[in-house]
């Protein structure tokens, strides 16, 4: 079963498109005055929406930069595309990240991953498209060697760096989240949590590994206050919103604020 003892939290993803890097400085900086949680970005190297051909931002060079930039905020791309770099040098870049956000002694990067999907990616950068289950093997692989540098790494990274997973695919993915998540991301609905949790469950079984600590995590772009109350009582505790510039509706963030503060009882 997913925790359920623990707050509830604000994750907002700036999407790095369209924008002006400044744009994304200063819009990281009034994010964390206000309050959120986390901030996350994503891992392509394109836009997803608006002109193709627009600004767009890479994913790691821009979390390192909110590493240096942010004194409080957790933070992570939502989520890394385990396709992209050798698993050895994630673990190494996480672990950097890792010890630059680390203002307190205790670094605030969130390691979340997945298979990758957009192929246009893959194409224009040279990296073998594959198969969705290809993909997915690929990134079990690089999940074991990316806990195994964590191990070796001098020095050791500040924290046991939380590991996000995304997806719900039964067969592998929500294996993988029973054998490594700290935190299982998806965007299901409410009425299906519930059956994809004991997924987890009986794949926990197998993998002899204890998910009671799981955190839930799902998507409230473009749903409102009920669906965000359903998917609470569903057992959701990481509510991350998909966030567009370069006009962002900031008055939209402390909406959510509010209601994660009521949730949270202060």
């Amino acid at each position: 079963m997913p925790l359920l003892d623990t707050p509830v939290r604000l994750g907002v993803q700036l999407e790095p498109q369209h924008a002006p890097y400044s744009a994304f400085r200063d819009a990281v900086l009034r994010l964390e005055e206000m309050g959120v949680d986390i901030l996350f970005n994503w891992d392509h190297f394109f836009p997803l929406s608006g002109d193709p051909e627009g600004m767009h931002f890479e994913s790691w060079t821009m979390l390192a930069a909110w590493a240096e930039q942010t004194e409080r905020v957790e933070f992570g791309a939502l989520v890394n595309c385990n396709s992209y770099r050798n698993p050895d040098l994630q673990a190494d870049m996480a672990r950097t990240i890792d010890h630059i956000s680390a203002k307190d002694g205790t670094g605030r990067f969130i390691f979340a991953t997945g298979s990758g999907w957009f192929e246009r990616d893959y194409e224009e950068y040279g990296y073998e498209f594959g198969t969705v289950g290809s993909r997915l093997d690929d990134l079990a692989d690089g999940l074991a060697r990316i806990e195994a540098r964590w191990q070796k790494l001098n020095p050791a990274p500040t924290r046991r760096i939380p590991v996000m997973i995304g997806g719900k695919g039964e067969q592998k993915t929500l294996r993988l989240v029973a054998r490594h998540a700290d935190i299982w991301h998806s965007f299901v609905r409410p009425g299906e949590l519930a059956h994809k949790l004991g997924v987890i469950e009986r794949w926990a079984d197998r993998e002899e590994r204890d998910t009671s600590g799981l955190i839930v995590s799902n998507e409230l772009k473009r749903r409102g206050e009920d669906d965000a109350d359903d998917l609470y009582d569903a057992g959701v505790r990481l509510f991350t919103l998909g966030f567009g510039g370069p006009d962002w509706d900031f008055d939209l963030v402390k909406s959510w604020l509010r209601w994660r503060d009521a949730k949270n009882g202060a």
